[in-house]
């Protein structure tokens, strides 16, 4: 179960797990596959889109952590100073919150579609929240 599908909005994209760098956090989220939710524009970050998940606990820590994903890689921030979240890179990052800065696990890269990406984060931006959803393919 390492390639996914991933739907976001109209688009679709081809995924892999980045099980070999982050083994805890791709192993704690094939637990709730497939997953559905809404994909809402960052508020400080950047070009990026996110899941807001407030107090859910993943049980991992920091793995794969970074703090500038590139376009088309997946972080799970696990929480603590912040709420627990998932958020996809479709620009320029710099990932924080009101908090300040912030560091996510990478866990999962897009393999196709990247040429929708862009699209996809104006498209939150400028109309509102999308659905998601992440399936094995």
């Amino acid at each position: 179960m390492e390639k996914l599908r991933v739907t976001a909005g109209p688009f679709t994209f081809d995924a892999k797990f980045e099980s070999e760098n982050a083994p805890k956090t791709c192993a704690a989220f094939k637990k709730v596959m497939p997953y559905e939710s809404q994909l809402v524009h960052v508020r400080w970050s950047g070009e990026g889109v996110w899941i807001p998940l407030g107090d859910t606990d993943f049980g991992v820590d920091y793995e794969n952590h970074t703090s500038f994903p590139a376009p088309g890689q997946f972080i799970l921030y696990p929480g603590g100073i912040s709420e627990t979240e998932i958020l996809l890179a479709y620009g320029g990052i710099h990932f924080k919150s009101k908090m300040g800065q912030l560091a996510g696990n990478h866990f999962i890269t897009l393999t196709s579609g990247l040429e929708n990406l862009h699209d996809l984060g104006t498209m939150v931006l400028w109309k509102g929240a999308q659905p998601i959803r992440f399936e094995t393919a």
